[in-house]
Protein backbone atom coordinates (compact mmCIF):
# COMPACT_ATOMS: atom_id res chain seq x y z
CA UNK A 1 0.00 0.00 0.00
CA UNK A 2 3.24 2.33 0.31
CA UNK A 3 3.20 2.90 -3.56
CA UNK A 4 -0.04 3.98 -4.13
CA UNK A 5 -0.07 6.13 -1.13
CA UNK A 6 2.90 7.83 -3.01
CA UNK A 7 1.34 8.40 -6.20
CA UNK A 8 -1.92 9.15 -4.99
CA UNK A 9 -0.69 11.70 -2.04
CA UNK A 10 -2.18 14.67 -3.24
CA UNK A 11 -5.95 13.44 -3.83
CA UNK A 12 -5.39 11.35 -0.78
CA UNK A 13 -5.10 14.84 1.16
CA UNK A 14 -8.69 16.00 -0.39
CA UNK A 15 -10.59 12.70 -0.40
CA UNK A 16 -8.72 10.25 2.52
CA UNK A 17 -8.18 6.53 1.84
CA UNK A 18 -12.30 5.67 1.55
CA UNK A 19 -12.10 7.85 -0.99
CA UNK A 20 -9.65 6.59 -2.67
CA UNK A 21 -10.65 3.07 -1.98
CA UNK A 22 -14.11 4.08 -3.70
CA UNK A 23 -12.24 4.84 -6.97
CA UNK A 24 -10.02 1.90 -6.86
CA UNK A 25 -13.28 -0.26 -6.56
CA UNK A 26 -15.37 1.48 -9.20
CA UNK A 27 -16.15 0.47 -12.57
CA UNK A 28 -16.25 3.27 -15.32
CA UNK A 29 -17.55 2.77 -18.55
CA UNK A 30 -17.13 5.38 -21.35
CA UNK A 31 -19.51 5.42 -24.45
CA UNK A 32 -17.37 6.80 -27.10
CA UNK A 33 -14.03 7.76 -27.40
CA UNK A 34 -13.35 11.12 -29.04
CA UNK A 35 -11.53 13.49 -27.86
CA UNK A 36 -14.66 14.45 -24.89
CA UNK A 37 -14.62 11.00 -23.54
CA UNK A 38 -10.31 10.46 -24.33
CA UNK A 39 -10.34 13.69 -22.06
CA UNK A 40 -13.11 12.53 -19.29
CA UNK A 41 -11.62 9.66 -19.13
CA UNK A 42 -7.92 10.41 -18.89
CA UNK A 43 -8.32 12.86 -15.34
CA UNK A 44 -9.92 9.29 -13.89
CA UNK A 45 -7.52 7.09 -15.03
CA UNK A 46 -4.74 9.47 -13.21
CA UNK A 47 -6.88 9.39 -10.49
CA UNK A 48 -6.80 5.80 -9.94
CA UNK A 49 -10.22 3.98 -10.91
CA UNK A 50 -10.24 0.34 -10.78
CA UNK A 51 -11.39 -0.66 -14.27
CA UNK A 52 -12.24 1.56 -17.43
CA UNK A 53 -14.34 -0.26 -20.65
CA UNK A 54 -14.47 1.93 -23.41
CA UNK A 55 -17.15 1.52 -26.10
CA UNK A 56 -16.86 2.32 -29.56
CA UNK A 57 -17.47 0.92 -33.06
CA UNK A 58 -15.24 3.56 -34.90
CA UNK A 59 -11.62 3.59 -36.53
CA UNK A 60 -8.98 6.22 -36.24
CA UNK A 61 -8.81 8.55 -39.33
CA UNK A 62 -6.69 11.03 -39.87
CA UNK A 63 -9.10 13.77 -38.73
CA UNK A 64 -8.20 11.93 -35.41
CA UNK A 65 -5.08 13.11 -35.14
CA UNK A 66 -5.99 16.70 -34.77
CA UNK A 67 -7.68 16.68 -31.57
CA UNK A 68 -7.27 13.02 -29.61
CA UNK A 69 -3.74 12.86 -28.08
CA UNK A 70 -4.82 9.04 -27.49
CA UNK A 71 -4.45 8.13 -30.81
CA UNK A 72 -1.42 8.41 -33.25
CA UNK A 73 -0.56 7.98 -37.23
CA UNK A 74 0.53 4.30 -36.32
CA UNK A 75 -3.16 3.75 -34.91
CA UNK A 76 -4.83 4.97 -38.44
CA UNK A 77 -6.78 2.54 -39.56
CA UNK A 78 -7.35 0.50 -36.14
CA UNK A 79 -10.06 0.25 -33.73
CA UNK A 80 -10.20 3.85 -31.87
CA UNK A 81 -11.42 2.04 -28.48
CA UNK A 82 -8.48 0.07 -29.05
CA UNK A 83 -5.83 2.21 -28.95
CA UNK A 84 -7.35 4.95 -26.84
CA UNK A 85 -7.09 1.78 -23.90
CA UNK A 86 -3.83 1.33 -24.34
CA UNK A 87 -2.67 4.76 -24.17
CA UNK A 88 -4.54 5.07 -21.43
CA UNK A 89 -3.00 2.18 -19.44
CA UNK A 90 0.35 3.63 -20.06
CA UNK A 91 -0.66 6.87 -17.77
CA UNK A 92 -1.75 4.64 -15.13
CA UNK A 93 -1.11 0.50 -15.12
CA UNK A 94 -3.04 -0.14 -11.67
CA UNK A 95 -6.35 0.26 -14.03
CA UNK A 96 -7.57 -2.53 -15.70
CA UNK A 97 -9.03 -1.34 -19.07
CA UNK A 98 -11.39 -3.20 -21.55
CA UNK A 99 -12.49 -1.90 -24.60
CA UNK A 100 -15.66 -3.10 -26.79
CA UNK A 101 -15.94 -2.63 -30.42
CA UNK A 102 -19.87 -1.59 -30.85
CA UNK A 103 -21.61 1.13 -31.87
CA UNK A 104 -22.78 2.33 -28.30
CA UNK A 105 -26.23 3.37 -29.51
CA UNK A 106 -26.82 -0.37 -30.58
CA UNK A 107 -24.96 -1.03 -27.43
CA UNK A 108 -28.37 0.72 -25.31
CA UNK A 109 -30.98 -0.67 -27.95
CA UNK A 110 -29.89 -4.58 -27.83
CA UNK A 111 -28.03 -5.13 -24.74
CA UNK A 112 -29.11 -3.42 -21.78
CA UNK A 113 -27.87 -5.77 -18.83
CA UNK A 114 -24.53 -4.83 -20.12
CA UNK A 115 -24.71 -1.67 -18.05
CA UNK A 116 -25.91 -3.11 -14.31
CA UNK A 117 -21.87 -4.36 -14.14
CA UNK A 118 -20.97 -0.72 -14.29
CA UNK A 119 -20.64 1.80 -11.16
CA UNK A 120 -20.59 4.68 -13.40
CA UNK A 121 -21.49 5.39 -17.17
CA UNK A 122 -20.17 8.77 -19.03
CA UNK A 123 -22.11 8.61 -22.15
CA UNK A 124 -20.58 11.59 -24.62
CA UNK A 125 -21.61 12.77 -28.02
CA UNK A 126 -24.75 10.73 -27.36
CA UNK A 127 -27.99 12.02 -29.91
CA UNK A 128 -31.23 12.75 -27.59
CA UNK A 129 -33.07 9.32 -28.43
CA UNK A 130 -30.03 7.37 -27.14
CA UNK A 131 -29.90 9.52 -24.27
CA UNK A 132 -33.28 8.92 -22.95
CA UNK A 133 -32.75 5.15 -23.51
CA UNK A 134 -29.37 5.22 -21.71
CA UNK A 135 -31.26 6.80 -18.80
CA UNK A 136 -34.05 4.59 -18.47
CA UNK A 137 -31.44 1.79 -18.15
CA UNK A 138 -29.37 3.26 -15.81
CA UNK A 139 -31.94 3.93 -13.41
CA UNK A 140 -33.56 1.01 -13.32
CA UNK A 141 -30.24 -0.64 -12.64
CA UNK A 142 -29.41 2.13 -9.93
CA UNK A 143 -26.37 2.68 -12.30
CA UNK A 144 -24.61 6.25 -11.85
CA UNK A 145 -25.06 8.36 -15.35
CA UNK A 146 -23.72 11.26 -16.63
CA UNK A 147 -23.39 12.54 -20.07
CA UNK A 148 -20.74 15.34 -21.57
CA UNK A 149 -21.09 16.35 -25.14
CA UNK A 150 -18.89 19.46 -26.66
CA UNK A 151 -19.97 21.19 -29.94
CA UNK A 152 -17.94 23.35 -31.37
CA UNK A 153 -17.25 25.83 -29.48
CA UNK A 154 -20.02 25.00 -26.53
CA UNK A 155 -20.83 21.52 -24.58
CA UNK A 156 -22.60 20.55 -21.73
CA UNK A 157 -22.23 18.51 -18.95
CA UNK A 158 -25.34 16.35 -17.02
CA UNK A 159 -25.29 14.18 -13.79
CA UNK A 160 -28.44 11.53 -14.24
CA UNK A 161 -29.13 9.90 -10.65
CA UNK A 162 -32.20 9.09 -8.37
CA UNK A 163 -30.83 10.35 -5.63
CA UNK A 164 -27.11 11.08 -4.40
CA UNK A 165 -26.68 11.78 -0.67
CA UNK A 166 -23.33 13.38 0.41
CA UNK A 167 -22.23 12.78 3.92
CA UNK A 168 -19.04 14.99 3.31
CA UNK A 169 -19.92 17.27 1.61
CA UNK A 170 -16.37 19.46 2.04
CA UNK A 171 -18.19 23.29 2.34
CA UNK A 172 -15.98 25.93 1.53
CA UNK A 173 -17.22 27.95 4.65
CA UNK A 174 -18.97 26.71 7.43
CA UNK A 175 -19.32 28.11 11.10
CA UNK A 176 -17.09 25.87 13.44
CA UNK A 177 -19.47 23.65 15.85
CA UNK A 178 -18.89 25.24 19.32
CA UNK A 179 -22.10 26.09 21.11
CA UNK A 180 -21.42 29.21 21.94
CA UNK A 181 -25.24 30.29 21.46
CA UNK A 182 -26.01 26.69 23.41
CA UNK A 183 -23.27 25.72 25.23
CA UNK A 184 -23.84 22.16 27.10
CA UNK A 185 -23.31 21.34 30.80
CA UNK A 186 -19.96 20.44 30.82
CA UNK A 187 -18.66 23.72 28.94
CA UNK A 188 -20.70 25.86 31.80
CA UNK A 189 -18.94 24.16 34.34
CA UNK A 190 -15.93 24.79 32.98
CA UNK A 191 -16.12 27.94 32.19
CA UNK A 192 -17.77 29.01 35.57
CA UNK A 193 -14.04 27.79 36.75
CA UNK A 194 -12.78 30.74 35.13
CA UNK A 195 -12.63 34.06 36.40
CA UNK A 196 -12.05 37.09 33.70
CA UNK A 197 -11.18 39.47 36.29
CA UNK A 198 -8.75 37.76 37.01
CA UNK A 199 -5.45 40.55 38.05
CA UNK A 200 -2.82 38.14 36.31
CA UNK A 201 -2.03 39.69 33.14
CA UNK A 202 -0.29 36.53 31.92
CA UNK A 203 -3.50 34.47 32.41
CA UNK A 204 -5.96 37.07 30.97
CA UNK A 205 -4.40 37.58 27.86
CA UNK A 206 -4.22 33.86 27.77
CA UNK A 207 -7.98 32.53 28.16
CA UNK A 208 -9.46 31.10 25.00
CA UNK A 209 -12.19 32.87 23.20
CA UNK A 210 -14.62 30.10 23.63
CA UNK A 211 -14.71 30.33 27.46
CA UNK A 212 -14.72 34.46 27.22
CA UNK A 213 -17.51 34.57 24.76
CA UNK A 214 -19.56 31.32 26.73
CA UNK A 215 -19.29 33.78 29.71
CA UNK A 216 -19.88 37.01 28.86
CA UNK A 217 -23.13 35.24 26.72
CA UNK A 218 -23.95 33.69 30.32
CA UNK A 219 -23.66 37.27 31.66
CA UNK A 220 -25.99 38.68 28.82
CA UNK A 221 -28.82 36.29 29.09
CA UNK A 222 -29.02 36.69 32.73
CA UNK A 223 -29.81 40.69 32.85
CA UNK A 224 -31.69 40.19 29.19
CA UNK A 225 -34.44 37.66 30.06
CA UNK A 226 -32.49 34.67 28.69
CA UNK A 227 -32.25 36.43 25.40
CA UNK A 228 -29.18 36.36 23.43
CA UNK A 229 -28.33 39.57 21.46
CA UNK A 230 -30.51 40.12 18.66
CA UNK A 231 -30.58 43.57 17.32
CA UNK A 232 -27.57 45.21 15.50
CA UNK A 233 -27.49 47.52 18.53
CA UNK A 234 -27.93 44.60 21.13
CA UNK A 235 -24.51 43.36 18.81
CA UNK A 236 -22.86 46.03 19.82
CA UNK A 237 -23.64 46.42 22.99
CA UNK A 238 -21.91 43.32 23.08
CA UNK A 239 -19.25 43.62 21.42
CA UNK A 240 -18.53 46.70 24.15
CA UNK A 241 -18.92 44.67 27.07
CA UNK A 242 -15.79 42.29 25.48
CA UNK A 243 -13.54 45.56 24.75
CA UNK A 244 -14.37 46.90 28.15
CA UNK A 245 -13.07 43.10 29.85
CA UNK A 246 -9.60 44.33 27.84
CA UNK A 247 -6.78 45.81 30.20
CA UNK A 248 -4.54 45.76 27.24
CA UNK A 249 -4.65 46.82 23.92
CA UNK A 250 -2.50 43.64 23.08
CA UNK A 251 -5.05 41.10 24.17
CA UNK A 252 -5.10 39.37 20.87
CA UNK A 253 -7.77 36.90 22.71
CA UNK A 254 -10.02 39.08 23.35
CA UNK A 255 -9.86 40.70 19.34
CA UNK A 256 -10.45 36.77 18.41
CA UNK A 257 -13.27 36.88 21.08
CA UNK A 258 -14.75 40.51 19.28
CA UNK A 259 -14.11 38.73 15.78
CA UNK A 260 -15.89 35.52 16.61
CA UNK A 261 -19.29 37.22 19.01
CA UNK A 262 -21.06 36.57 15.47
CA UNK A 263 -21.14 32.81 16.62
CA UNK A 264 -22.80 33.41 19.50
CA UNK A 265 -25.78 35.20 17.65
CA UNK A 266 -26.13 32.60 15.65
CA UNK A 267 -29.39 30.70 15.22
CA UNK A 268 -29.69 27.31 17.38
CA UNK A 269 -30.53 24.05 16.42
CA UNK A 270 -30.19 22.76 12.68
CA UNK A 271 -30.52 24.46 9.44
CA UNK A 272 -33.54 24.27 6.91
CA UNK A 273 -31.56 21.96 4.67
CA UNK A 274 -30.94 18.79 7.73
CA UNK A 275 -34.79 19.47 8.08
CA UNK A 276 -35.58 19.19 5.17
CA UNK A 277 -33.59 15.91 4.41
CA UNK A 278 -35.00 15.00 8.07
CA UNK A 279 -38.64 15.14 6.84
CA UNK A 280 -38.44 13.33 4.03
CA UNK A 281 -40.39 10.19 3.48
CA UNK A 282 -37.31 8.01 2.98
CA UNK A 283 -36.04 8.81 6.82
CA UNK A 284 -39.34 6.06 8.04
CA UNK A 285 -37.11 3.08 7.38
CA UNK A 286 -37.68 -0.12 6.16
CA UNK A 287 -35.35 -3.85 5.51
CA UNK A 288 -34.73 -2.31 2.02
CA UNK A 289 -33.23 1.65 3.59
CA UNK A 290 -30.08 2.66 2.63
CA UNK A 291 -27.33 2.95 5.15
CA UNK A 292 -27.60 6.68 4.63
CA UNK A 293 -31.35 6.96 5.31
CA UNK A 294 -31.10 4.70 8.71
CA UNK A 295 -28.12 7.11 9.47
CA UNK A 296 -30.70 10.16 9.57
CA UNK A 297 -33.32 8.10 11.28
CA UNK A 298 -31.01 7.49 13.84
CA UNK A 299 -30.00 11.58 13.57
CA UNK A 300 -34.14 12.80 13.78
CA UNK A 301 -34.28 10.54 17.15
CA UNK A 302 -31.29 12.03 18.76
CA UNK A 303 -32.10 15.43 17.74
CA UNK A 304 -35.07 14.82 19.05
CA UNK A 305 -34.08 13.43 22.60
CA UNK A 306 -30.72 13.65 23.70
CA UNK A 307 -29.58 16.33 21.18
CA UNK A 308 -32.10 18.85 22.55
CA UNK A 309 -32.41 20.36 19.02
CA UNK A 310 -29.25 20.18 18.12
CA UNK A 311 -27.17 17.46 16.04
CA UNK A 312 -24.12 15.73 17.52
CA UNK A 313 -20.90 17.68 18.30
CA UNK A 314 -18.49 17.96 15.53
CA UNK A 315 -15.67 17.95 18.44
CA UNK A 316 -13.29 20.15 17.12
CA UNK A 317 -11.86 23.53 17.90
CA UNK A 318 -10.07 26.11 15.85
CA UNK A 319 -6.85 27.04 16.83
CA UNK A 320 -7.05 30.01 18.87
CA UNK A 321 -4.67 32.43 21.43
CA UNK A 322 -4.62 30.38 24.92
CA UNK A 323 -2.12 28.98 27.10
CA UNK A 324 -1.52 24.99 26.32
CA UNK A 325 -3.18 23.72 29.35
CA UNK A 326 -6.31 25.82 28.62
CA UNK A 327 -6.41 24.86 25.29
CA UNK A 328 -5.89 21.16 25.81
CA UNK A 329 -8.70 21.33 28.80
CA UNK A 330 -10.90 23.20 26.09
CA UNK A 331 -10.10 20.18 23.64
CA UNK A 332 -10.70 17.58 25.94
CA UNK A 333 -14.22 18.57 26.61
CA UNK A 334 -15.26 19.30 23.00
CA UNK A 335 -14.18 15.78 21.95
CA UNK A 336 -15.61 13.95 25.10
CA UNK A 337 -18.97 15.46 24.44
CA UNK A 338 -18.60 14.45 21.05
CA UNK A 339 -17.84 11.01 21.91
CA UNK A 340 -21.07 10.81 24.03
CA UNK A 341 -22.68 11.79 21.12
CA UNK A 342 -21.37 9.65 19.11
CA UNK A 343 -22.24 6.47 21.41
CA UNK A 344 -25.89 7.52 21.45
CA UNK A 345 -26.32 7.86 18.05
CA UNK A 346 -24.89 4.51 17.47
CA UNK A 347 -27.05 2.87 19.69
CA UNK A 348 -29.90 4.46 18.14
CA UNK A 349 -28.28 3.22 14.79
CA UNK A 350 -28.09 -0.27 15.90
CA UNK A 351 -31.92 -0.55 17.28
CA UNK A 352 -33.12 0.88 14.18
CA UNK A 353 -31.12 -1.83 12.18
CA UNK A 354 -32.34 -4.92 14.66
CA UNK A 355 -36.04 -3.06 14.35
CA UNK A 356 -36.20 -3.71 10.79
CA UNK A 357 -34.67 -6.98 10.70
CA UNK A 358 -31.29 -6.43 9.72
CA UNK A 359 -28.06 -6.74 11.62
CA UNK A 360 -27.35 -3.98 13.91
CA UNK A 361 -23.29 -4.21 13.07
CA UNK A 362 -23.78 -3.73 9.63
CA UNK A 363 -23.10 -0.01 9.69
CA UNK A 364 -19.27 0.29 10.61
CA UNK A 365 -18.29 2.27 13.20
CA UNK A 366 -16.32 4.69 11.42
CA UNK A 367 -19.14 5.27 8.73
CA UNK A 368 -21.58 6.49 12.09
CA UNK A 369 -18.70 8.55 13.54
CA UNK A 370 -18.50 10.44 9.80
CA UNK A 371 -22.04 11.20 10.05
CA UNK A 372 -21.39 12.56 13.23
CA UNK A 373 -18.80 14.61 12.14
CA UNK A 374 -20.98 15.92 9.33
CA UNK A 375 -24.31 15.80 10.36
CA UNK A 376 -24.25 19.43 9.96
CA UNK A 377 -23.56 19.41 6.51
CA UNK A 378 -25.52 16.39 4.90
CA UNK A 379 -26.80 17.43 1.27
CA UNK A 380 -29.46 15.43 -0.89
CA UNK A 381 -29.46 15.15 -4.26
CA UNK A 382 -32.20 14.19 -6.84
CA UNK A 383 -32.00 14.58 -10.42
CA UNK A 384 -34.92 14.98 -13.06
CA UNK A 385 -34.78 12.06 -15.98
CA UNK A 386 -33.14 13.31 -18.81
CA UNK A 387 -36.48 12.63 -20.56
CA UNK A 388 -38.81 14.53 -18.26
CA UNK A 389 -36.31 17.88 -18.68
CA UNK A 390 -36.59 17.29 -22.77
CA UNK A 391 -40.28 16.47 -22.77
CA UNK A 392 -41.49 18.96 -19.82
CA UNK A 393 -38.80 21.56 -18.54
CA UNK A 394 -39.70 24.00 -15.98
CA UNK A 395 -40.95 26.92 -18.02
CA UNK A 396 -40.96 30.08 -15.93
CA UNK A 397 -36.95 28.58 -15.47
CA UNK A 398 -36.57 28.36 -19.22
CA UNK A 399 -38.21 31.77 -20.13
CA UNK A 400 -36.20 33.89 -17.47
CA UNK A 401 -33.04 32.35 -18.51
CA UNK A 402 -34.11 33.48 -22.53
CA UNK A 403 -34.34 37.20 -20.98
CA UNK A 404 -31.52 37.00 -18.81
CA UNK A 405 -28.64 38.97 -20.23
CA UNK A 406 -26.28 36.50 -18.61
CA UNK A 407 -28.08 33.24 -19.67
CA UNK A 408 -29.21 34.01 -22.72
CA UNK A 409 -26.65 32.58 -24.37
CA UNK A 410 -26.50 29.52 -22.40
CA UNK A 411 -29.99 28.67 -22.85
CA UNK A 412 -29.89 29.50 -26.29
CA UNK A 413 -26.74 26.83 -27.12
CA UNK A 414 -28.67 24.54 -24.79
CA UNK A 415 -31.89 24.78 -27.66
CA UNK A 416 -29.37 24.41 -30.42
CA UNK A 417 -27.47 21.55 -29.15
CA UNK A 418 -30.88 19.45 -28.99
CA UNK A 419 -31.85 21.25 -32.29
CA UNK A 420 -29.16 19.50 -34.11
CA UNK A 421 -30.01 16.08 -32.97
CA UNK A 422 -33.29 16.52 -34.64
CA UNK A 423 -31.70 18.06 -37.71
CA UNK A 424 -29.71 15.21 -38.06
CA UNK A 425 -32.46 12.86 -37.73
CA UNK A 426 -34.39 14.95 -40.79
CA UNK A 427 -31.24 15.34 -42.68
CA UNK A 428 -28.92 12.49 -42.22
CA UNK A 429 -26.19 15.07 -41.40
CA UNK A 430 -25.24 17.51 -38.95
CA UNK A 431 -26.01 21.46 -39.63
CA UNK A 432 -22.60 22.46 -41.32
CA UNK A 433 -20.96 19.17 -41.86
CA UNK A 434 -20.61 19.36 -45.48
CA UNK A 435 -19.45 22.11 -47.35
CA UNK A 436 -21.71 23.92 -49.77
CA UNK A 437 -24.65 23.42 -48.10
CA UNK A 438 -24.09 26.34 -45.62
CA UNK A 439 -27.16 28.51 -46.50
CA UNK A 440 -29.56 26.12 -46.72
CA UNK A 441 -28.09 24.18 -43.31
CA UNK A 442 -28.77 27.54 -41.71
CA UNK A 443 -32.45 28.00 -42.66
CA UNK A 444 -33.25 24.78 -42.00
CA UNK A 445 -31.56 24.84 -38.36
CA UNK A 446 -33.97 27.74 -37.69
CA UNK A 447 -36.96 25.85 -38.87
CA UNK A 448 -35.70 23.18 -36.25
CA UNK A 449 -35.12 25.33 -33.08
CA UNK A 450 -38.29 27.49 -33.81
CA UNK A 451 -40.52 24.13 -33.48
CA UNK A 452 -38.47 22.77 -30.28
CA UNK A 453 -38.93 25.94 -29.02
CA UNK A 454 -42.87 25.63 -29.75
CA UNK A 455 -42.65 22.26 -28.44
CA UNK A 456 -41.28 23.34 -25.02
CA UNK A 457 -43.61 26.06 -24.92
CA UNK A 458 -41.04 29.10 -25.18
CA UNK A 459 -43.11 30.64 -28.57
CA UNK A 460 -42.06 34.01 -27.57
CA UNK A 461 -38.42 33.32 -27.39
CA UNK A 462 -35.99 34.16 -30.03
CA UNK A 463 -32.28 32.90 -31.06
CA UNK A 464 -30.62 35.38 -32.39
CA UNK A 465 -29.13 34.90 -36.33
CA UNK A 466 -25.35 35.10 -35.00
CA UNK A 467 -26.33 31.88 -32.79
CA UNK A 468 -27.35 30.39 -35.71
CA UNK A 469 -24.93 30.86 -37.90
CA UNK A 470 -22.24 29.61 -35.29
CA UNK A 471 -23.74 26.82 -34.22
CA UNK A 472 -23.68 25.92 -37.99
CA UNK A 473 -20.15 27.17 -38.91
CA UNK A 474 -19.06 24.30 -35.84
CA UNK A 475 -20.20 21.91 -38.13
CA UNK A 476 -20.46 19.35 -34.67
CA UNK A 477 -16.42 19.01 -33.98
CA UNK A 478 -14.84 18.14 -31.32
CA UNK A 479 -12.59 21.08 -30.55
CA UNK A 480 -9.38 19.99 -28.27
CA UNK A 481 -9.55 22.37 -26.03
CA UNK A 482 -13.25 22.32 -25.78
CA UNK A 483 -13.19 18.62 -25.23
CA UNK A 484 -10.22 18.94 -22.61
CA UNK A 485 -12.32 21.69 -20.91
CA UNK A 486 -15.98 19.51 -20.48
CA UNK A 487 -13.71 16.21 -19.79
CA UNK A 488 -12.18 18.17 -16.97
CA UNK A 489 -15.71 19.44 -15.55
CA UNK A 490 -17.12 15.82 -16.01
CA UNK A 491 -14.53 13.76 -14.46
CA UNK A 492 -14.57 16.29 -11.25
CA UNK A 493 -18.24 15.88 -11.12
CA UNK A 494 -17.35 11.48 -11.45
CA UNK A 495 -14.31 11.35 -8.55
CA UNK A 496 -17.59 13.66 -6.30
CA UNK A 497 -20.01 10.56 -6.86
CA UNK A 498 -18.18 8.20 -6.63
CA UNK A 499 -16.59 9.38 -3.38
CA UNK A 500 -19.52 10.93 -1.75
CA UNK A 501 -17.89 13.67 -1.13
CA UNK A 502 -18.43 17.29 -1.99
CA UNK A 503 -21.81 18.27 -3.76
CA UNK A 504 -21.83 17.61 -7.39
CA UNK A 505 -23.88 20.13 -9.28
CA UNK A 506 -27.63 19.99 -9.95
CA UNK A 507 -28.65 21.10 -13.33
CA UNK A 508 -27.25 21.41 -16.63
CA UNK A 509 -23.99 22.85 -17.44
CA UNK A 510 -23.11 24.89 -20.33
CA UNK A 511 -20.26 26.11 -21.68
CA UNK A 512 -19.85 29.11 -23.57
CA UNK A 513 -16.91 29.21 -25.38
CA UNK A 514 -17.50 32.47 -27.49
CA UNK A 515 -17.68 34.47 -24.48
CA UNK A 516 -15.85 32.21 -22.19
CA UNK A 517 -18.66 31.56 -19.58
CA UNK A 518 -20.55 28.29 -18.01
CA UNK A 519 -23.74 28.16 -16.66
CA UNK A 520 -25.79 25.84 -14.92
CA UNK A 521 -29.31 25.62 -16.16
CA UNK A 522 -32.01 24.24 -13.90
CA UNK A 523 -34.44 22.99 -16.01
Amino acid sequence: MAEPKIKYDRQLRIWGEEGQTALEKSSICLLNCGPTGSETLKNLVLAGVGTITVVDASIVQLGDLGNNFFVDEKSVGQSKAKCVCTFLQELNDAVKAKFVEEEPETLIASNPSFFKQCTLVIATQLREDSMIKLDRICREANVMLIFARSYGLTGLVRISVKEHAVIESKPDHFLDDLRLNNPWPDLKRYAETIDLNISDPVFHKHTPYVIILVKMAEEWTKSHDGSLPVTREEKKEFKDLLRAKMIGMDEENYKEAIDASFKVFASRGISSEIQHIMNDSNAEVNSNSSDFWVLVAALKEFIANEGGGEPPLEGSIPDMTSSTELYVNLQKIYQAKAEADFNVIEQRVKNILKKIGRDPNSISKSTIKTFCKNARKLRLCRYRPIEDEFNSPALPELQKYFTDEDCSVAVGFYVLMRAVDRFATNYNSFPGQFDGAMDDDISRLKITAVGLLGDLGCNGSILTEDLINEMCRFGAAELHAVAAYIGGIASQEVIKLITRQFVPMCGTFIFNGIDHKSQLLML
